[in-house]
């Protein structure tokens, strides 16, 4: 089968094209991720699909496709962590010691990525010393040369496409619970569907610095995704009571000295406490988001101590 059959479906013109069905969308990404498909045909999909906007069950059939073509790749781990935002406007990547606090906790994390057009410093893998070897971080480039390719299409395209969503859906090492964020919130909801699809039940994702999974703690935040496969969406408050953005242009934040106490930033800890509160919920550590901050406040104070933390 060609490519050009999935083309077709999508693009035939107004009152005759259709989305794909899941099975449609796993076979197409099968013929993409397997190099049956003409690039030319890979473009027209994917900016077919970008100008019409994605439908949960293809979003769910890609990502199906790239499980199936990547498995067994990964140790087992309680969390799932997506890191794929790009952008010039993050600083510095926060989330990092949030996910380590996670795993002092006594959770195995399993973060993969790839970053790019960002400052000097917002980049995840250089600021990776600071998660030590408590968090697995594993590169899209290695995990899977095929959709790194795809991935890269941006820079051909100067458009994202729905590759980005895919890989954050991905969950390579199998964990049980995913956290995700997305820089446009219209894709809360529809990660949420896609995963409830391929029958994902712990997930939570929010709108988080530059698409990171990442919270501001000085705004409140709302919270969708799965619990007992079942779809949520609650509103959790400000830990703050400051009004400003995550990421100021002319603030940087040394996230080595922020951890080992030599900088104080109150904002920064704020950041790391919220965020490392919001895996913690998803992972079912504390019955409610607040609980989960509480204890994330006390990860963050005992963080130094050598006995971790029993989950």
């Amino acid at each position: 089968m060609s490519l050009s059959t999935f083309v077709r479906i999508v693009a035939r013109g107004k009152g005759r094209a259709r989305a794909l069905t899941f099975e449609e969308a796993h076979a197409a990404m099968t013929l993409i991720l397997t190099d049956q498909a003409e690039p030319e045909a890979v473009g027209a999909l994917l900016m077919v699909l970008r100008l019409r906007g994605e439908e949960p069950q293809e979003i769910a059939g890609f990502t199906q496709a790239l499980r199936d073509h990547v498995s067994g790749s990964l140790p087992p781990a309680d969390l799932d962590w997506p890191s794929y935002a790009a952008g010039r406007t993050r600083g510095a990547p926060l989330f990092l010691l949030s996910a380590r606090l996670v795993a002092q906790a006594g959770y195995r994390v399993s973060m993969h990525g790839w970053n790019s057009h960002q400052r000097e410093e917002a980049d995840v893998r250089a600021a990776l010393d600071a998660v030590g070897p408590d968090v697995i971080y594993s590169p899209l480039e290695q995990l899977c040369p095929e959709a790194f390719r795809l991935l890269q299409l941006r820079d051909t395209f100067g458009l994202r496409s729905c590759i980005n969503t895919v890989l954050r859906m991905w969950n390579p090492s199998n964990a049980p619970a995913s956290v995700q964020g997305v820089f446009h919130p219209s894709y809360r909801g529809l990660q949420a569907q896609a995963a409830q699809m391929m029958g994902q039940t712990t997930l939570t994702v929010i709108k988080g610095g530059g698409g990171e999974f990442e919270r501001n703690p000085a705004k409140d935040i709302t919270l969708f995704g799965l619990r007992g496969g079942e779809h949520i969406q609650i509103t959790t408050p400000p830990i703050l009571d400051e009004h400003r953005r995550l990421h100021e242009a002319d603030e940087t934040v040394d996230i080595m000295a922020l951890w080992d106490g030599s900088l104080m930033n109150p904002f920064a800890e704020a950041t790391v406490i919220g965020t490392a509160a919001l895996a913690l919920w998803t992972l079912g550590a504390a019955a409610s988001p607040e609980d989960c901050t509480t204890l994330a406040q006390s990860l963050w104070d005992k963080r130094h101590d050598t006995q971790r933390i029993s989950a």
